[in-house]
């Protein structure tokens, strides 16, 4: 007896003329669609045969229905809000998301990636260092697992929701030009594993060398240095005569207002700050922080999006940079009198270590 082929939502959405997510959505009665298109699901799925009950859906498209999400810390609340929008494109489809965080570090994105695969996941939606390099990822598409990226700057034969953080960053340069800032400094954590703070910062020192200013100092922080004031204000006090500082997430943004608060210096009548993400937190400091806002719920929905279209066989698309808005808070302004030494400016604590710092220029 010949058995009969399995048929999967895939099949119903071609012979529909509509995607995989639209057919989930009518069969499952879980988002909106047109009458006609509708009609046209309802009367697919008839013809065919096809059940769309949990474990039949499994059973029939010989799939685990689960997309694997990696991303650096569900402690950044621009990685939080990503993932929330990765579960909003997915809602109606029927898969779940089995969420795993690396905190920044390589071999954590490998083994998280190599569990994921072993789960049999039906896709990836990942952000970590070094996608291009990564073997455990190299395997997972060898294996035919498709993925998409979030954050990344594009990559070929990888989809990736993103914003333009080259021109983003110019941006920030001009801003502080025109206020009349010379001595510029780009603060940046993980710098030789994050795409995304190389292309920052590359866009800044572009921007800063068209409008003739110095090229920017690079501060590479460590862990310990970005996370703790004490140690981030002794490197800060190092930097003579900088009037504003770029740094590549609002996280360390807020961290050098601590910072300078330390040193008894004032955010932005002793020092300007701009960071990049636009995290809601930095409209509720003291002080609002300025920023480049950009819209991480926004990426994960196009991550998603671009992962099921994957899983349709379609060929990779890489989309338009999603848009950024310069966030005009309280921490930018022109630069004021830095090198004052009266009694205004406080002097240093005596708990701040003197550091050697690695300060790179250009």
């Amino acid at each position: 007896m010949t058995q009969r082929p399995k048929v999967t939502i895939k099949d119903v959405a071609r012979a529909a003329g509509c995607g995989v997510a639209t057919a989930s959505r009518v069969l499952n009665a879980s988002g909106p669609a047109s009458p006609d298109v509708r009609e046209r699901v309802q009367n697919a799925a008839r013809e065919l045969g096809f059940s769309f009950s949990s474990r039949g859906r499994a059973l029939q498209s010989s799939r685990s229905m689960t997309i694997g999400c990696l991303v650096p810390s569900l402690a950044n609340p621009v990685f939080a809000e990503a993932v929330q929008g990765v579960q909003e494109a997915l809602a109606g489809t029927g898969y779940q998301l089995l969420i795993s965080s690396s905190n920044y570090e390589a071999d954590a994105d490998s083994d998280a990636i190599s569990t994921l695969v072993e789960k049999e996941v039906d896709g990836l939606i990942v952000t970590m260092v070094a996608p291009a390099r990564s073997s455990a990822l190299g395997l997972a598409r060898e294996r035919g697992i498709p993925v998409s990226l979030m954050f990344h700057d594009p990559i070929d034969g990888l989809p990736t929701a993103h914003v333009d953080n080259f021109v983003a960053a110019r941006e920030v340069a001009r801003r502080f030009a025109e206020l009349g800032h010379w001595q510029t400094a780009f603060l940046a954590l993980r710098f030789a594993s994050s795409d995304r703070s190389r292309n920052r910062y590359a866009g800044f020192h572009a921007e800063c060398r068209a409008r003739g200013l110095p090229d920017p100092t690079l501060i590479e922080l460590s862990e310990a240095e970005a996370n703790t004031p004490e140690l981030l204000a002794g490197i800060l006090g190092s930097l003579n005569g900088v009037t504003a500082i770029f740094a590549s997430n609002d996280f360390l943004a807020i961290g050098v207002q601590s910072a300078a608060r330390l040193m008894g210096r004032r955010v932005p009548r002793d020092l300007s700050v701009v960071g990049f993400d636009g995290i809601e937190i930095g409209r509720l400091l003291e002080v609002p922080l300025t920023t480049i806002e950009t819209t991480p719920e926004a990426m994960g929905r196009q991550a998603a999006q671009s992962l099921l279209d994957l899983m349709q066989g379609e060929a990779p698309v890489q989309h338009p940079p999603l848009p950024f808005t310069f966030r005009a808070g309280a921490t930018l302004t022109r630069p004021g009198a830095e090198n004052r030494d009266d009694d205004q400016v406080a002097p240093w604590p005596p708990s701040v270590p003197s550091l050697k710092t690695d300060l790179k220029q250009g």
